[in-house]
């Protein structure tokens, strides 16, 4: 889904495009053929990476969203996480998606509380040597993390409801969870 554009946006883009059409103009005046090409060329990618910055930019000062109300209720009988919670959009102008990231940390690997087994998982050279023998330790994930589109076309002022369910790894003990969003 395209980012829901503003004004702004569309300003930026036009200014850029007839920057873009300036600069031609100007290589155009070239005497030399073999320079035209080349002038046009990064013409066009420096408009475009400028346009392309600006944009992010827009988007980030443009479009702010808040998260708040965040419950999460385990769920024992098929291992997974419920989180809950509500978004709304705090600016001026439509957001065109907001994405949930929510994040799962054993505790004892935030805390420094794990033994060197459980985190180290051998890589390379002796990853290689170590698939030619039958005994094999499983390495269990100490972080995951999955993230949700909660919220599409929101319009300024306005809250939505969320529920989103993820995978809850059985091994983790005393979880640290974190959450975030992000408007698109």
């Amino acid at each position: 889904m395209m980012t829901h554009f503003t004004i702004w946006h569309w300003t930026a883009v036009t200014s850029f495009s007839l920057l873009f059409l300036f600069l031609v103009l100007l290589s155009l005046k070239e005497a030399k053929q073999k320079d035209i090409l080349a002038m046009i060329f990064s013409s066009f990618l420096v408009v475009i990476m400028a346009g392309a910055f600006s944009l992010m930019a827009l988007d980030k000062y443009t479009k702010t969203a808040t998260l708040y109300g965040v419950k999460n209720t385990r769920i024992l009988r098929n291992e997974t996480i419920i989180f809950t919670g509500f978004v709304k959009n705090k600016g001026d102008y439509t957001i065109g998606k907001i994405i949930l990231t929510v994040k799962l940390v054993n505790k004892g690997h935030a805390t420094g509380n794990v033994k060197g087994g459980s985190f180290f998982k051998p890589s390379g050279l002796l990853d290689f040597f170590s698939s030619f023998t039958e005994n094999k330790k499983s390495y269990k994930v100490q972080k995951v993390e999955n993230t949700y589109t909660v919220a599409t076309m929101i319009e300024p002022g306005k809250a939505k409801y969320f529920r989103v369910e993820m995978p809850y790894p059985p091994h983790f003990k005393h979880v640290a969870e974190f959450t975030s969003i992000s408007a698109h």
